[in-house]
């Protein structure tokens, strides 16, 4: 990886720690949660939290935080989940040592009937174990960080979540029992499987990541050959806590190439697929791209330069196939920096210098715009979305660290729990070194 200018460094930082200001302030010091959004009277995010848990250290790293305070941040986080009610009572805060998705910001106990989610769970315990590595001091403060965050990870029951075909479910209700859905297909998923293959008492065996790898697809597009997902962001969250560079499983392995070129891949299918500009959106082209999950102007129906254009709210939006109504993510872009920095810099630069999306904002970038609904006064760029999600704010700070440095990446590769997920998962090469997968 080319080391970046001096500019590029300095503006990197900027964004990050613009990034990072959301966790400073949007994080209940009582018991460490982290609002999902900021929205008025919005609940905590399971996955906001988690991501808050891997962002202190690095804080720490950069003078932006002392580490006696990252500590207490984290301990309350870590006591809280220790602490809380885990139960079948739809007013519970987990169950056999999972979360639901959405938390009430000052209780902690489940908001708005969510699902106990099987993803978010496993970002929260990845901040969780990114922390316990960097925490090694020999103090009682840091100790017991680490033991939190081993018996956390280890009461997950992760086996629990397993369907009859092998693969895990997206999550549960206590009212209604299992979501339907389980996960099928390349995602965010990868670092669930990681941590669900490597969990100490409640393990789910190495053919749940032969079920999942199974129900692939490769696809070819703009002259590339990859593993596809159409929301650049299920490209990237598992890569923020695991370096994938080298290391192969059996599918990769058998296709010549590895998760992270899959993901350089994806990354370049998306800015060619901008150029090329299919839907005819405003403001596309090489240094304006990004579709995401995301937030957008909708729901509803414009007619603008005589063509008819329908516009969705929050909705798993994708390229080159999938839906698309002309609404970008910056933050998507900024997540993208290690794979591909010659295409992720210079729009990074648009958006900052020549769009003004980011210095204009508390947060720094806002979830997402939209060029093509018109009609927003006092905005060159039209639509921009009124809101900052952790789950946003943090990919950029882990993926500037990564590609900077590569800080959260070194601190997996020294979790135990993270070599062994890779390796019962078939991985080895690179910074895993040779030899068989261990036995499930």
């Amino acid at each position: 990886m080319p080391s970046p200018s001096v500019r590029d460094e300095q503006r990197l930082r900027h964004v990050e720690r613009r990034a990072f200001s959301y966790f400073a302030n949007e994080t209940n010091l009582r018991n460490g949660l982290v609002r999902d959004k900021t929205a008025p009277d919005w609940p905590a995010s399971i996955a906001a939290t988690g991501l808050a848990l891997a962002a202190w250290p690095m804080a720490v790293e950069r003078g932006w935080i002392g580490r006696d305070h990252a500590i207490a941040r984290t301990l309350a986080c870590l006591r809280f989940f220790r602490d809380s009610e885990q139960g079948e009572s739809p007013g519970a805060t987990g169950y056999r040592g999972l979360y639901y998705h959405f938390l009430d910001f000052d209780t902690g106990r489940r908001a708005w009937n969510c699902e106990l989610s099987s993803v978010d769970s496993a970002f929260l315990f990845a901040g969780m174990l990114s922390a316990a590595a960097y925490f090694a001091a020999d103090t009682a403060a840091e100790r017991e960080i680490r033991e939190l965050a081993e018996l956390l990870y280890r009461r997950a029951d992760w086996g629990w979540l397993q369907d009859t075909r092998g693969t895990l479910r997206h999550g549960w209700r206590p009212e209604s029992g299992f979501i339907a859905y389980c996960w099928q297909g390349y995602d965010e998923a990868m670092l669930l499987y990681v941590l669900a293959l490597a969990a100490p008492e409640h393990a789910v065996p190495a053919s749940a990541w032969q079920a999942w790898t199974s129900t692939y697809e490769w696809k070819h597009a703009y002259g590339l050959d990859y593993l596809y997902s159409g929301p650049l962001f299920t490209h990237q969250l598992s890569h923020a806590w695991i370096d994938f560079r080298g290391i192969q499983d059996d599918y990769m392995r058998g296709k010549g190439i590895d998760y992270f070129e899959n993901s350089r891949r994806a990354t370049l299918a998306q800015q060619r697929y901008a150029i090329d500009n299919p839907g005819g959106f405003k403001g596309y082209c090489g240094h304006c791209w990004g579709i995401t999950a995301s937030d957008g102007p909708g729901p509803t129906v414009r007619r603008i330069d005589g063509v008819e254009r329908r516009f969705y709210d929050y909705e798993g939006r994708g390229a080159p196939w999938g839906l698309d109504d002309g609404t970008l993510a910056p933050w998507a872009v900024v997540a993208s920096l290690p794979f591909a920095p010659e295409v992720v810099l210079p729009t990074i630069h648009h958006f900052v210098n020549t769009l003004h999306l980011h210095d204009q904002h508390r947060y720094g970038f806002k979830a997402t715009f939209n060029a093509t609904f018109d009609g927003v006064p006092d905005s060159p760029v039209g639509w921009i979305s009124p809101w900052h999600y952790g789950l946003n704010l943090g990919p950029i700070m882990l993926m500037i660290e990564n590609h900077l440095g590569g800080m959260p990446w070194r601190l997996m590769q020294g979790c135990p729990h993270i070599v062994a997920g890779l390796r019962r998962a078939g991985f080895f090469g690179g910074w895993l070194g040779a030899g068989d997968a261990p036995p499930a």
